[in-house]
């Protein structure tokens, strides 16, 4: 027995990814998942050499020298820079299969954006199959997150999912095993982060990086106002004096930095439900509209939309796994995969 599992462990190393453009995730199969990393490339400009990915290259951004510079090979949902996303989803494949020498290339199921075009659907494909993909299928990033949180999406009843994640928010209306309508936009979690570095330039005068901006996001950055109040202290540069200066900003001043940002997934929602067949509208109004992604962890995002739309907002167990684990129960069901995967 011992010896057919280990053969069977050899030949089976199906994976489903969601390549997104904060992180990175990947699902193995029988074994959930394996790998959640940022999806940062650094490279040393003068040799060509991949000096660090994910997690290790985060930790670099902004502090690596002029010959060395840390990538982020997608932007808004598509793959921005091929090379160096080939080379990105080949180290997570090698980690996710801990560099065992398979003996069958895997089968990759990733989770994509609704609204990206063929010629980008094609990049993601032909970077996971140069990546030793034997057959690849792409799935929409709302359709796998509905399978993910356990949404009847095979029965005829509507099922709203907005999926916010790094660069793109998408929101689809799923039915029997279908997108019946989608919107998405390229406003998501990287827009959040610009806003508040872009806020505290105008006024404060402080400048601040990226990884700054998305830590006082997740700790004080909200939607709707909060029962308690939160303060922050931040560090940055201060553009006058040209010398390190620390501010304490709250909670609603992120909140006002976040609006523009925040109004506009509320709008992307509103749109979608006003072009929602009546049918599933009513199926809407029962079941209400579930939140996934990174950007659902946004404080009090749900309150806000509840607010706005006066419908049942949930929030996934976990919005960032929900894309691939929803991606990682289809390579258990072939037949659904094929049924649901976009050309």
């Amino acid at each position: 027995m011992g010896l057919i599992s280990w053969i069977k462990d050899r030949i089976l190393c199906d994976l489903a990814v969601d390549l997104g453009t904060a992180n990175t995730l990947v699902y193995l199969k029988g074994r959930g998942i394996v790998v959640n990393e940022p999806s940062i490339v650094v490279i040393n400009k003068n040799t060509g050499k991949v000096e660090a990915v994910g997690a290790r290259a985060k930790e670099m951004l902004g502090k690596t020298p002029a010959n060395v510079v840390a990538i982020k090979p997608l932007r808004d949902g598509v793959i921005a820079d091929f090379e160096i996303a080939e080379k990105m989803l080949d180290f997570f494949i090698r980690k996710a299969t801990n560099n065992r020498g398979f003996l069958l290339r895997p089968r990759i199921a990733i989770g994509i954006p609704t609204g990206i075009t063929q010629v980008e659907r094609r990049a993601v494909k032909d970077v996971a199959l140069r990546a030793k993909a034997s057959e690849v299928y792409l799935i929409e990033q709302p359709m796998s997150a509905a399978i993910g949180a356990d949404l009847p999406i095979s029965e005829p009843t509507g099922n709203m999912v907005v999926d916010i994640g790094g660069g793109t928010t998408d929101i689809a209306v799923i039915s029997l095993n279908g997108i019946v309508f989608n919107h998405s936009i390229r406003i998501a979690g990287n827009e959040m982060d610009e806003q508040i570095i872009q806020y505290l330039k105008k006024k404060y005068n402080l400048l601040i990086g990226e990884k700054t901006a998305e830590t006082v996001k997740m700790q004080i950055g909200s939607a709707y106002p909060l029962d308690e109040p939160l303060t922050m202290e931040i560090k940055g540069r201060d553009l006058r004096e040209g010398i390190p200066k620390t501010i304490v900003v709250d909670d609603q001043e992120i909140r006002e930095a976040l609006e523009d940002v925040v109004a506009a997934i509320v709008n992307a929602v509103r749109i979608a439900l006003e072009r929602t067949p009546p049918e599933l509208s009513a199926d809407i109004i029962d079941r209400g509209i579930v939140l996934t992604g990174g950007g659902a962890l946004l404080k009090n995002l749900d309150k806000r939309l509840r607010e706005e739309t006066q419908l049942p907002v949930f929030i996934t167990e976990d919005p960032l796994s929900t894309v691939v684990m929803g991606a990682g129960k289809m390579l258990d069901d072939i037949e659904l995969l094929k049924k649901v995967a976009v050309n």
